[in-house]
């Protein structure tokens, strides 16, 4: 079983939204049993609450109901429990590095970095703007999840 966590500040938004989008292309593809995703946060001023409305909303319009998921946040266990830690952005990939004992440091990347096409490195946080960051994060999102899961496949076929 491979495990995936996908993380940014208070899982609320960006990465409960990732952990949904992967689930939904790991079943899909065929893949589940064989992957499986979940969700934190760096910060601890969501524990325990749902994702942001505004996340639900536009992930529900395109079929990927978050509404369920209750925010964590990072835990030391976390980084021999995941295979691969996917950061939203740089800041939380800085704090999720100096968190990581150095030997599982490979672990730890950016979720854009697995979609070069997307034209950023970063997840932006949707939580201060209007509806329209959310369908942009979305986007971004997909693109990612769709990049991780292509070299998932690649991996494990080889």
């Amino acid at each position: 079983m491979i495990k995936v966590l996908f993380v940014c500040t208070g899982n609320i938004c960006r990465s409960p939204t990732a952990e949904a989008v992967f689930r939904r292309m790991v079943e899909e593809a065929g893949l589940d049993g064989r992957i499986s995703a979940d969700s934190a946060g760096t910060a601890n001023h969501h524990v325990g609450e749902p994702p942001d409305p505004r996340s639900c909303q536009a992930a529900r319009a395109r079929g990927y109901p978050i509404d369920g998921l209750r925010s964590r946040q990072v835990q030391p266990t976390d980084f021999e429990r995941f295979d691969l830690l996917l950061a939203m952005d740089r800041g939380h990939l800085g704090q999720l590095k100096r968190l990581c004992p150095p030997e599982l440091a490979g672990r730890v990347r950016l979720l854009l970095d697995y979609a070069p096409w997307a034209g950023t490195r970063d997840v932006p946080d949707p939580y201060y703007g209007g509806p329209g960051g959310f369908t942009r994060v979305l986007d971004l999102i997909e693109a990612g999840c769709r990049g991780v899961l292509e070299v998932l496949e690649r991996e494990r076929s080889s």
